[in-house]
């Protein structure tokens, strides 16, 4: 459930070129011509409610009729030296109006765009990111399903190099790391929730369209510092898209996409109330070595955090481990989530959170990311 609060809030839209990097707890900002602007009604766009008719790979690009949507590609990566490391890549997509104003120039354009690079550098204890925007006029950035899958701001992009785009193509690249590997896909989407429609509170259109790519097998080279290793292992996929989500009084959302060693995967999410309570509507989503699914609804598993850390950056106190149990049916698992390194904050950008790489231990194991929001400031009104 990756968020766009980032881009709801207040908007930083890239006239002449934005950029914010911050890099092992340095940072360098540039900017140039920038716009600010406050979140868009939502009047006008459609809404989640009813299950998606979903076509692939038509629904690999974009959904302009809905306000924001997003791409989301996390993955843990071993260099053939042995070097670990994890990864985050996402563009977000915000609509200012449901329509486009008819203009003569190629410039003007309703769709915002976002993007954020990050990698885990697990035995240098350092975290990178980058945070990028762009309007999509004149080709700048955008997304497209057919002819051919395509994700980019300027030269950051996801392509695909198939028409079915079974294989894709990630590259993205700045002065200090960068990152081209290819995805292998293995399994069919995993449609979250009720064939893709995935609540948010009990509120009819509190909702997304919400599909998972949960094992794509990866390979290609790692940059940073300027050495370059040969790296593979496996990346979680999320495409999401909604006009509103979150309901009332929510603070923010602790998420997980795993992957098992056995050929399995899990999403896991809990949505945290401001009173301390848990919003029920949001569960999780197994997925079989076959590439089946089972919904799993909120009451069937429970996420117990066992420590805690304080960022030195914005001072906020994230979770730091998690005790995960789940009994649904003949589906009972318990096993320990526990993040590769502490520190995987993003800071500095709109919105401050904590996204970072974990392993897993007990009657599974493996690899995979968690996101947690909502402990620097509430997300109500935001998502």
């Amino acid at each position: 459930m990756k968020m766009l609060a980032l881009v709801i809030g207040i908007l930083a839209v890239v006239a002449f070129g934005f950029s914010l990097v911050e890099v092992g707890g340095a940072g360098d900002v540039r900017a140039s011509t920038r716009i600010e602007a406050s979140a868009a009604s939502s009047e006008g766009f459609a809404q989640a409610i009813a299950p998606f008719a979903w076509q692939f790979p038509r629904d690999f690009g974009a959904h302009p009729e809905f306000q924001t949507e997003w791409w989301y590609y996390t993955g843990n990566l071993t260099a053939e030296s042995g070097e670990r490391f994890g990864f985050q890549f996402t563009i977000f997509r915000r609509a200012i109006t449901p329509e486009r104003a008819a203009s003569a120039s190629e410039w003007r354009d309703n769709q915002l765009y976002m993007a954020h690079f990050t990698i885990s550098d697990i035995a240098g204890g350092k975290f990178y990111h980058d945070e990028r925007f762009s309007r999509s006029g004149a080709g700048l950035a955008g997304a497209q399903g057919e002819p051919h899958y395509r994700v980019w701001l300027e030269d950051w992009q996801v392509v695909a190099l198939d028409d079915a785009a079974q294989r894709t193509r990630l590259r993205a690249q700045n002065a200090v790391m960068g990152l081209d590997v290819t995805f292998v896909q293995v399994k069919p989407p995993a449609l979250q929730g009720d064939n893709g429609l995935s609540p948010k509170s009990a509120e009819v259109g509190n909702a997304s369209y919400y599909y998972s790519l949960s094992r794509l097998l990866t390979e290609g080279t790692l940059t940073l510092n300027g050495k370059t290793y040969a790296v593979s292992g496996l990346t979680w996929r999320d495409h999401e898209f909604s006009t509103s989500a979150l309901g009332d009084g929510a603070q923010g959302w602790d998420w997980f996409g795993l992957i098992f060693d056995d050929g399995s995967e899990l999403m896991l999410g809990k949505i945290r109330l401001q009173d301390g309570g848990r919003e029920m509507a949001f569960g999780g989503m197994y997925i079989f070595p076959d590439g089946s699914t089972r919904y799993l609804p909120a009451e069937t598993f429970t996420i117990t955090p066992t420590r805690t850390w304080q960022s030195p950056h914005t001072g906020a106190l994230y979770p730091a481990g998690w005790d995960v149990r789940i009994a649904a049916g003949d589906l009972q698992l318990a096993f320990a989530v526990t993040p590769l390194m502490a520190d995987q904050e993003l800071h500095g950008t709109n919105v401050s959170y904590w996204e970072g790489a974990v392993s897993v231990s007990g009657d599974v194991t493996g690899v995979g990311y968690a996101e947690l929001t909502g402990y620097v400031e509430t997300m109500e009104g935001r998502f």
